[in-house]
């Protein structure tokens, strides 16, 4: 009897501390073996209130979608062991979720920051890890956990529709410009998910397109980035990618999410699934893929089966519940941040406005005409995108901004005034092109996860044009491009339309009759056909797509406030078909092709159920500078309205990090900044090898007239290795390296040589080719 009353005491008392075992970050292995079966598998699967973004079945809870309405997703909850949800919303651009609440007069807008691409265009890792700050204390400040971003696919082809949310076709870049955003955005207590892991590098049939490519093509330029990104900000979260590569969904590559990027980089965080319905769920579990994104009911009934027949190993998913926890204790809601739901935004507005400008890119300023002299107050303004700016891309990539500065708007704010007349006219027409945007869109019209349709410019006679010239003192034109999730652009959307050269050819002939000049604005996410707006302009702003603050960014440059200081992150062809890729990129398939037409129909078309990276290493800058073929502007290329001299480049080494070093001086008449390029050529070796490749990069401060600063880029031995397949590791030839000190891939300045001693690198032999 005695002895049963001490195992009965023994037992009420195990109970008794089991119920009081709350999650902290010390009790993390404890509270793992106290969760049954059931509670481990509801762990490993996302939580999204109603339907997500397709309509996929979700793992419904009636209270996780109001945590933050509008937000991607969840983590599950246990209330047992004191685990809340965490909350993940979209954003390369700006915090994605609800502005509108149920019975709420207040609206929740967010912040829309400048595109990726505009971001890396700045070569500026100080300016935008302080971008990533402001973006870190609004994600915070509206309740979320983690930022679904940055996303730092590689550019292959020009018309990836995802490409305004990337950096560069060059992994260098990438990685750095992430890393530094990553850091930023970090600093604030909350997390980001880099994605999409990896060579996501099209739109088209994502989510099953099957990448062919080889080993040395991965690692050298579609794994590079991420692991730059990956041992310089250990990011909190990355997201796998949709496709296969070579044969297998990256969402069940253990080669790729557990060999590669946690045994060979270090990752040590979180890996979750781009949002997609139920695969094969114990192969995710195996591969490294630790929360399964949005989540259904299903595949909870999945992992608790597997675990019970074997199928699944407890191993492997404790292994993945244990990262699941460290991340949750590192969250602001795990740690009870009051959040204000009240970001400041006209503080942020105001970074924005400022830092836009820096990855704005002047692609020609014939006779300086720009900046504008004080004395040029009246403008015509052509083109319809002048009236309504893209401040960003479509998709959840897009965000919910408090209000857009139009072009019209930010002249007006600088002291220009617009031609009355074509305001009415475009006012108008902008009745009408909405009408014609609502046709061609049909149900989805009142969607903004869908890019705007592309309008026609409005037909206007000779005279419109002539009295135009008569009574402006300079015209400005806008030629815009939108895209976004889920298609890529049609490949005659990269060229100049008729109506589009219409109004250009009669913009430029009228104006200068007049002696008047033409500036043209590029309001842009991406690559577009440059040879007719280079034939009819004076000068050309690459304004890309520069946030909610747009129209008073661009005027800001166009009136010699803050000067341009962007330089091209990937190379600007003459025509598509001079890019390798593009023989081995899909064209035709639309948005409602992907909702309407069957995936095995899919599947069968060109380049979309299997896309071959044959051209290889021949990717932007990599093959124009080496094949010597004529590009409309070059990797790098970005004027100014100042000059800059190199001298005194040098290269020094000590333990393997070398320090590359050269004197930048300002010797124009108005101040601005330069961005120093790094490239490297490498000794003739075993594997043939780009001429050179870019592997470090540095931005000096706003130099006045006769200023002088000193550059200092870093890179490591490692940095100069190339793949080799026969040994299954990157390689370091032994012998006498050129350093490049460049303005552009085409314009190099200074040269250094320097030795390097033989490296080798082991690594694993994955991600093969399929036979």
């Amino acid at each position: 009897m005695k002895n049963a009353i001490i195992i009965l005491g023994a037992v009420l008392l195990s109970s008794s501390l089991t119920a009081q075992l709350k999650l902290n970050p010390k009790n993390i292995d404890a509270v793992i073996k106290e969760m049954t079966i059931e509670e481990k598998a509801n762990m490993l699967v996302g939580y999204t209130f109603g339907k997500s973004y397709w309509g996929l079945p979700t793992n419904p809870d009636p209270n996780a979608g109001a945590i933050v309405l509008g937000a991607a997703g969840n983590t599950a909850k246990n209330d047992r062991f004191g685990i809340p949800h965490t909350v993940f919303a979209d954003g390369p651009a700006g915090v994605h979720i609800s502005a509108e609440r149920p019975n709420d007069p207040q609206k929740y807008y967010c912040s829309g920051f400048p595109i990726g691409t505009l971001l890396a265009s700045t070569w500026d890792t100080e300016l935008v890890n302080a971008i990533g700050s402001t973006f870190g204390s609004e994600v915070k400040e509206y309740g979320v956990d983690v930022i679904l971003g940055p996303g730092m696919n590689l550019m292959r082809n020009p018309l990836c529709g995802r490409n305004f949310e990337y950096y560069s076709e060059d992994p260098f870049v990438s990685g750095l410009i992430a890393a530094a955003i990553i850091n930023g955005i970090q600093s604030k207590g909350v997390g980001v998910s880099a994605k999409h892991f990896a060579a996501n590098n099209q739109e088209g049939n994502r989510t099953h397109n099957n990448v062919i490519a080889s080993q040395r093509v991965l690692r050298e330029l579609y794994l590079k980035g991420f692991e730059i990104m990956v041992k310089k900000s250990q990011p909190w979260t990355i997201m796998s990618s949709y496709n296969y590569i070579n044969g297998v969904y990256t969402q069940e590559s253990e080669d790729l999410l557990t060999t590669i990027l946690r045994d060979e980089w270090g990752f040590k965080n979180l890996v979750l699934t781009d949002w997609t319905n139920t695969r094969n769920t114990a192969a995710q579990v195996h591969a490294g893929n630790d929360l399964l994104t949005p989540g259904n009911a299903e595949q909870i009934k999945q992992i608790g089966d597997g675990l019970k027949n074997g199928s699944i190993s407890m191993a492997d998913v404790d292994r993945n519940l244990k990262r699941i926890l460290e991340y949750i204790v590192k969250t602001p809601r795990f740690n009870g941040y009051k959040f204000s739901n009240n970001p400041d935004l006209k503080a942020h507005a105001e970074i924005i406005r400022k830092a836009a400008p820096q990855g704005m890119v002047l692609l020609k300023n014939e006779g300086n005409v720009l900046p504008l002299a004080s004395s040029m107050k009246k403008v015509a303004l052509f083109g319809h995108t002048s009236y309504h700016l893209y401040a960003g891309g479509s998709g959840s990539g897009d965000v919910n901004k408090p209000y857009v500065v139009d072009l019209v708007e930010g002249l007006k704010n600088a002291g220009i005034r617009i031609d009355d007349t074509l305001n009415t006219v475009y006012s108008k027409y902008r009745d009408y092109a909405h009408h014609e945007a609502e046709s061609e869109m049909g149900a989805f019209s009142s969607s903004s996860y869908f890019p705007r349709p592309r309008v026609k410019e409005p037909q206007m006679g000779i005279f419109t044009y002539a009295n135009a010239a008569e009574r402006n003192e300079f015209a400005i034109v806008t030629v815009g491009r939108s895209s976004g999730e889920g298609n890529d652009r049609a490949f005659e959307d990269f060229n100049i339309n008729a109506d589009e050269l219409d109004m250009l050819k009669q913009t430029y002939e009228a104006f200068h009759k007049k002696g008047k000049k033409v500036i043209v604005i590029l309001n842009v996410g991406g690559v577009i056909e440059t040879a007719p707006v280079q034939k009819y302009s004076d000068a050309i702003l690459l304004a890309w797509q520069p946030g909610m603050e747009a129209g008073n960014s661009i005027a800001d440059v166009l009136t010699g406030k803050t000067a341009p200081s962007g330089k091209l992150t990937m190379t600007w062809p003459e025509a598509l078909a001079d890019v390798p890729s593009t023989k081995n990129f899909p064209n035709g398939l639309t948005w409602r092709d992907e909702i309407f037409v069957k995936q095995d129909e899919i599947n069968k078309m060109p380049n979309l159920g299997e896309t071959r990276y044959d051209e290889g290493l021949d990717v932007g800058y990599r093959y124009f500078q080496t094949a010597g073929k004529k590009t409309a502007y070059p990797f790098g290329f970005g004027m100014n309205y100042t000059q800059f001299e190199y001298a005194n480049a040098s290269v020094k080494e000590k333990n393997g990090v070398y320090t590359a070093s050269v004197t930048v001086k300002n010797i124009g008449k108005l101040s601005s900044r330069e961005a120093v390029q790094l490239y490297i050529t490498a000794p003739k070796g075993k594997l043939a090898k780009p001429v050179y490749e870019l592997k470090a990069f540095g931005k000096t401060k706003e130099l006045q007239p006769g200023e002088s600063q000193k550059i200092e880029m870093t890179f490591t031995n490692y940095y100069l290795a190339s793949y080799d397949e026969s040994e299954q590791a990157f390689v370091t030839d032994k012998g006498v390296y050129v350093a490049h000190f460049a303005a552009s891939a085409d314009d190099i300045r200074q040269n250094v040589n320097f030795k390097a001693v033989a490296q080798t690198v082991k690594c694993h032999d994955v991600l093969k080719l399929q036979p």
